[in-house]
Formats: structure tokens, sequence, C-alpha cells
């Protein structure tokens, strides 16, 4: 269900930051190195450190609020 607010953010962030999706299925390391327990999962990375994480269904505005703080 969160698939187009991805793909809306992914056009309209293009060039200013990555993106990444992981499938928790097939890459059940990743999901275990990001302590992700539910899904979705957002986390939020700089310089390879969490500066934000949000879990559970949300609004295209609040990633967004997640992402520039």
């Amino acid at each position: 269900m969160m698939k187009p607010v991805i793909e809306e953010l992914k056009k309209e962030l293009d060039g200013k930051l990555e993106i990444e999706e992981i499938n928790v299925d097939e890459n059940s390391a990743e999901a275990a190195k990001y302590g992700v327990m539910s899904i979705p999962t957002y986390v939020v990375l700089k310089d390879g450190k969490e500066v934000g994480r949000k879990v559970g269904m949300t609004a295209k505005a609040e990633l967004l609020k997640l992402i520039n703080s």
C-alpha cells in the first residue's frame, strides 16, 4: 500500500537522497542489521548512522517530515 508514496518520494527527491527498499523475506540479514521488527519500517540514515525511524503505514507528509528533521 505504501509503494505509490515511496515512488512519489523517489521522483521528488531524486538526486537529493537515496531511497532503498529491502525485501525482508529475501534479505533477513539486512533487516536484522537495522532492527526491523515490523513492516513497513522506514529508517533514515545520515553518514551511515540512524537519525530517524518510523514504523507502520504513514502519510507522505509524515515521511517528508522525518526525512527533513
